[in-house]
């Protein structure tokens, strides 16, 4: 008989997991590991699509190609529906989405040797904002990827209220606490309390940053600069100068972005900014970087330097050894924080207002659990102790517990 499938969809990461002997059983996607990067590769050479690790490694062997990441963030876009030219076809974000979705279906099913045709999808709170108009549509083409992977039903469970059943709120009854959930494109606060019928949510409240935003953020004040942003260029017809055009270096920082920059115009508008630079060194890597399609080296070399820098005391670097050797940019904690103040910021904003919207306040909290990658930052936990410094603050399992929770309620 086919049985539900709960899959957590991410934006940098993916897992699905059943119920098996009565406890969440995540699915091995990759050899010994549960998750998998939410990553696509067009490899031109063997006219395959490539997924996960095997799409990381193919971009950074420097094979051809079109590499595709953060795919999430497109959902509820005019993107979605555009057709591209990849290996001889004309595709759509839909059918790369949903090509995805059906290996993570097809491993489970070889996992469990039956068939799985009922997904129970995670989904954040708010896909791009509370009245964006674009939240029923993200949440509609999230739908057809499922059906078009090959799911005949598709119910959807926010991702906080998973992540609430997997942490064992239902260990503490009569307590109040507060899911933080940190991904890879949005930020879910989500107040709970559990009683006789579980846990039962009180408010959930979005904000639209994640860890690709400290990315980019990290990426413009840091990198960007270095492949010349902000340079500027003379005049083509009479004196003066001009500062190079943003647009560009924005786009050259945002994962999902990045491919479509991949076009003989935009290297050739890049080439001509070279020649009117006062400074064309800088601009002269962007042109490399474009000419060599490593913008996604750059976008991992800042994810690897902005992971040292959270967790090493000393001054670490973003390695851009592959544009020019022995080019770093520096990236020390301070600097960091510096980056990253203004999400703080935000970050305690969407806290309160989901409190608010609880009729709660923080001395109300029992418990603060973390979920998603981004929560490890030091920018999240400093924030989040300072709001409720007499709150118990646990960080187990935040890179599976939406994954176990909806296993949990595909099981219902």
């Amino acid at each position: 008989m086919a049985q539900a499938l709960g899959i957590d969809f991410g934006t940098s990461n993916s897992a699905a997991g059943y119920l098996r002997d009565g406890a969440p059983h995540l699915v091995t996607l990759a050899p010994g590991e549960t998750t998998l990067p939410t990553a696509v590769f067009f490899d031109f050479d063997a006219r395959e699509m490539l997924m996960g690790h095997a799409a990381n490694d193919a971009l950074l062997t420097g094979a051809e190609g079109r590499f595709m990441r953060a795919l999430k963030r497109v959902l509820g876009t005019g993107l979605m529906h555009e057709k591209r030219q990849l290996l001889n076809e004309r595709v759509t974000f839909v059918e790369i989405i949903a090509r995805f979705l059906a290996h993570l279906k097809a491993r489970a099913e070889a996992e469990a040797g039956h068939p799985f045709d009922h997904a129970v999808s995670g989904r954040p709170v708010v896909f791009h904002g509370t009245d964006d108009p674009r939240e029923a549509q993200a949440e509609a083409d999230l739908r057809a990827c499922y059906r078009a992977a090959g799911f005949a039903h598709v119910d959807f469970l926010p991702e906080p209220e998973a992540a609430a059943i997997a942490a064992g709120a239902l260990d503490h009854p009569g307590a109040t606490g507060l899911i933080v959930d940190i991904g890879g494109g949005t930020s879910d606060f989500s107040v709970f309390r559990t009683g006789n019928q579980g846990v039962r949510i009180l408010a959930n409240h979005g904000v639209r940053i994640g860890g690709t935003d400290f990315d980019r953020a990290i990426s413009i004040a840091q990198v960007m600069p270095l492949m010349g942003m902000g340079s500027p260029l003379r005049n083509a017809i009479g004196p003066g100068t001009l500062p190079a055009p943003k647009a560009i270096f924005h786009d050259m920082a945002t994962w999902e972005k990045i491919p479509f920059l991949y076009t003989a115009k935009t290297l050739r508008d890049v080439q001509a900014m070279v020649r009117q630079a006062e400074a064309p060194e800088r601009l002269a890597r962007l042109a490399t970087v474009l000419e060599h399609c490593l913008g996604h080296d750059v976008a991992f070399a800042v994810e690897a330097g902005k992971i040292a820098a959270n967790t090493d005391a000393g001054d670490a670097v973003i390695d851009l050894s592959t544009v020019e050797t022995g080019l770093t940019a520096p990236l020390g904690a301070a600097r960091l924080d510096a980056v990253l103040a203004p999400f703080a910021a935000q970050l305690e904003r969407g806290v309160q207002e989901g409190l608010e919207m609880a009729g709660c306040a923080p001395r109300d909290i029992d418990q603060v659990i973390y979920v998603g990658g981004s929560s490890l930052m030091g920018l999240v936990s400093g924030t989040m102790q300072a709001q409720f410094p007499h709150a118990r603050h646990s960080f187990a399992d935040v890179f599976t517990a939406v994954a176990d929770g909806l296993a949990m309620a595909a099981a219902r």
